[in-house]
């Protein structure tokens, strides 16, 4: 009896060993196939544009979530308390989604103090508006704060539809496409908004 369960293991061994060889066949001629996508990965393929785009949207953003930070303490309308927070927990995480791009294409990434207040064309607030708008108050706040996040909104649009005409990643290009969606919806709500705000 022991001879015949030793000729079973053996065979059992056998199938085995067969098997995983049948698999690693199948891997191996895949194999091609795996590094040609691998080389689409967002290390590995972007141009200019793509540095650009992600160079200049985060500190883009950055300037958005310190606004929203500053509306979730000052404004007084829900609804601007409302937009601030969605626009802060968007932002967010998409800064941290282009930092790690950044560094995995060996491209330093933009400092909160790098501050991107003379980027021309792109939305951003100054320096005298960023303190202007600190120092308003009461539905004054929640009116300048709306147009220029509008403004701010519309000079994304702008640098998210330049990298999808010239950019060439994947990933920053479906991100572009994102922003540009969310951001118009959120134009939009904006301006509905701006109707309903007292004047002063």
């Amino acid at each position: 009896m022991k001879h015949v369960y030793r000729t079973t293991a053996a065979c059992a061994a056998a199938l085995i060993t067969l098997t995983l060889a049948g698999c690693g066949s199948d891997d191996a001629g895949s194999m091609p196939g795996m590094n040609h996508s691998s080389s689409s990965t967002p290390a590995a393929t972007y141009n200019d544009a793509d540095v650009t785009f992600t160079t200049q949207m985060i500190p883009h953003h950055q300037q958005a979530v310190q606004m929203a930070g500053m509306a979730g303490y000052q404004a007084t309308t829900p609804a601007v308390k409302k937009l601030a927070a969605a626009i802060e927990a968007a932002q967010d995480p998409e800064i941290k989604l282009m930092s790690g791009w950044l560094t995995s294409w060996g491209k330093p990434v933009p400092s909160p103090e790098h501050g991107g207040h003379n980027m021309s064309g792109d939305g951003m607030m100054t320096e005298e508006e960023m303190s202007e708008l600190g120092n308003a108050k009461g539905a004054m706040f929640d009116r300048m704060w709306t147009q220029m996040m509008i403004k701010h909104h519309q000079g994304a649009i702008t640098m998210a539809k330049t990298e999808q005409t010239n950019g060439k990643n994947p990933a920053s290009i479906a991100l572009a496409k994102k922003i540009q969606s969310a951001q118009t919806t959120e134009i939009a709500t904006m301006k509905r908004l701006l109707g309903q705000l007292p004047v002063s």
